[in-house]
């Protein structure tokens, strides 16, 4: 089985060189300054992959072209090569190869000798830079003389509720997107030509910083091409648009200290900037002693953690849906009294809501306020668990008419102290108050990777459970 040389752009530097040439250069040149992974980034990657291949039960008998790994492309493409020829009518993984440029499709079919391909995505709807995905495949594809009558999105329904077993059908929708990449067919095959250009030059492209790091995908080499932006900068001032943030930076407006009167900015950003300027605490006692006057004792203090996996477990869920596995409650009776804590976390072998609902409203039946931070989170979860288990409905909205939003005196700039870097999220203000607490040493430091580890208690078979919990 004779294999074709290297390919010089696939699907994924493809997309990258349309977003930003620098990039695709130093992804094929320097690809040691490329930023690690993170494991929230890892675990969508992850995702698309297992969506991808639960979509394969809607074409079900295929043979799997897929490389044994990821620098084995070129035998993918020899072996499709030869499944077609051989007359396979469903193919997972095909992969192709024209003038250089690698393409694979997630699945390909041929009925009634018409060959249709179809692409998985974990998205609930079909975004532009899918069809722009898409329309490298086509070209590819079609180039090496596969004719192909169809191209189709499939994704999620995010309509779908889970009743009993998994339905694949009702599951995923299905669009074809023929017609929108057949239009973009002279945009890519003209990018191809200059992004081939761009491999072949001698030194990286300059290419300034701008919208186009985070649009449409956040760059991996941000810690390269930024490394010259002080901390803080224009960049950080909170809910200042990002069109604006970089109007500024072309202007030369970078530091703090380029900030000067005239710069427009509302009344928070404004407070941001003087307070880092000055070093100083910004206090407003009177509206925080109006805030505290809100509340009473006793007093619970409650958090939630919750997972959406993109496939529905349960009965009664749907994709995607925040399904709450974890609360820690603290209880004080009066400013005095003795701080008692309990707390849930589920097993992760079945639908823990139940649970939650009925220990959740056990140890908080008693009189007095709760006090989230950040209350829609909080809200929004115990009115979602209304809905679906209307038997509980009347004392889980009992408790969301007792919640109080601590975040409220730093959202609205009550307190606010240059160390909590222009953010109202309790991960900058807790260090910012009590630098001795903070989130830094915990191995498990975030929601995001509390849901991610969670769901490793219930798909990882070889994770340690123990260790996890």
């Amino acid at each position: 089985m004779s294999l074709p040389p290297r390919h010089i752009l696939s699907k994924s530097t493809f997309i990258k060189g349309c977003q930003c040439e620098k990039a695709l250069y130093l992804n094929k040149h320097h690809y040691k300054l490329k930023d690690q992974t993170s494991a929230g980034q890892q675990a969508l990657f992850d995702r698309g992959t297992s969506i991808g291949e639960l979509a394969r039960q809607l074409f079900p008998g295929g043979v799997d072209a897929s490389p044994e790994n990821y620098y084995e492309f070129q035998q993918s493409v020899a072996f499709t090569k030869r499944l077609i020829q051989d007359g396979e009518s469903v193919i997972y993984e095909a992969a192709f190869q024209h003038e250089g440029v690698l393409a694979a499709i997630d699945i390909l079919v041929k009925t009634n000798g018409i060959w249709r391909a179809y692409e998985v995505k974990s998205s609930t709807s079909i975004k532009d830079t899918f069809v722009m995905d898409a329309a490298l495949q086509y070209q590819v594809i079609t180039g090496t003389g596969l004719d192909l009558a169809d191209l189709s999105i499939i994704y999620i329904n995010n309509q779908y509720v889970r009743m009993g077993e998994l339905e694949i059908k009702k599951l995923f929708a299905t669009e074809s997107i023929l017609e929108g990449i057949q239009e973009q067919q002279p945009f890519v095959i003209s990018q191809i030509a200059r992004l081939k250009d761009v491999l072949q030059l001698k030194e990286v492209p300059t290419v300034d910083i701008g919208e186009h790091c985070s649009t449409p995908y956040g760059c991996d080499f941000m810690s390269h091409c930024w490394q010259h932006i002080p901390q803080p900068s224009v960049f950080d001032i909170t809910n200042l648009r990002e069109k604006r943030k970089f109007e500024l930076y072309r202007k030369g407006i970078i530091r703090f200290e380029d900030i000067t009167p005239d710069v427009e900015l509302n009344n928070h950003q404004r407070l941001q900037v003087d307070a880092h300027l000055s070093n100083r605490e910004h206090i407003d006692a009177v509206g925080i002693r109006e805030f505290l006057s809100t509340l009473s004792y006793p007093m619970y203090y409650l958090d939630f953690e919750t997972f959406n996996p993109a496939v529905p477990l349960y009965d009664r869920s749907w994709p995607y849906q925040k399904i709450p596995f974890q609360y820690s409650i603290h209880y004080k009776k009066n400013r005095d009294g003795e701080l008692r804590h309990t707390e849930f976390l589920a097993q992760g072998t079945g639908d823990p809501r139940r649970a939650f609902i009925e220990t959740l409203l056990s140890r908080t039946q008693m009189p007095g306020t709760i006090l989230t931070y950040n209350q829609g989170f909080e809200k929004g979860i115990l009115n979602g668990l209304a809905a679906d288990f209307p038997e509980y409905a009347e004392a889980l909205e009992e408790r969301v008419m007792r919640i109080k939003d601590i975040m409220h005196p730093f959202q609205q700039r009550l307190y606010y102290t240059p160390a909590m870097q222009g953010s109202y999220s309790i991960k900058e203000v807790l260090p910012a108050l009590v630098p001795t607490l903070g989130y830094g040493e915990l191995l498990i430091a975030n929601g995001g990777d509390a849901s991610l580890y969670f769901e490793q208690l219930i798909f990882d078979l070889t994770a340690d459970r123990e260790e996890i919990r």
